[in-house]
């Protein structure tokens, strides 16, 4: 015979958190700038990194990207990508009521765990990916170790 559940008053009140959403409701409550909007849907570079014997490959996602917006520095196993994003806006008429598109500066570096040679590097851009080929420099001093 299963006993019966009592109820009581302080059951509900256990499991109340006051905290665990109040951000998405102040969020929702506040009347965004376009300022904070641009923050919120920023450009993110996302990429895939791939690595033979010689070499990486790289492929970043930037799509409304020109190419001369792009900027790309190699120092040692660190690569950093810049992009400007500019967003035409063409209002012919009425208020924009809502808006993903963003514009202003993305940025990403990444470490590579092996020294790189910017001299030998290459970079293409075509619908909206970057492929960047970064041969691995070839290192005379290293060497390994034998334990005695």
């Amino acid at each position: 015979m299963a006993t019966p559940t009592r109820w009581t008053p302080f059951t509900s009140l256990a499991r109340f958190d006051p905290f665990i959403d109040i951000d998405d409701m102040l969020r929702g409550m506040a009347r965004r700038t376009g300022y904070q909007r641009d923050v919120e849907n920023a450009l993110e570079l996302r990429l895939d990194i791939n690595e033979d014997d010689n070499r990486y490959l790289v492929k970043v996602d930037m799509p409304g990207v020109k190419k001369e917006d792009i900027d790309i520095s190699i120092d040692g196993n660190q690569v950093t990508l810049q992009a400007d994003l500019s967003r035409e806006r063409t209002q012919e008429s009425g208020r924009e009521i809502y808006s993903e598109r963003c514009s202003g500066q993305a940025c990403r570096s990444f470490t590579l765990p092996a020294q790189l040679d910017p001299t030998a590097a290459s970079a293409s851009y075509d619908g909206g990916v970057l492929t960047l080929i970064l041969p691995k420099k070839a290192d005379a001093d290293s060497r390994h170790l034998a334990v005695t």
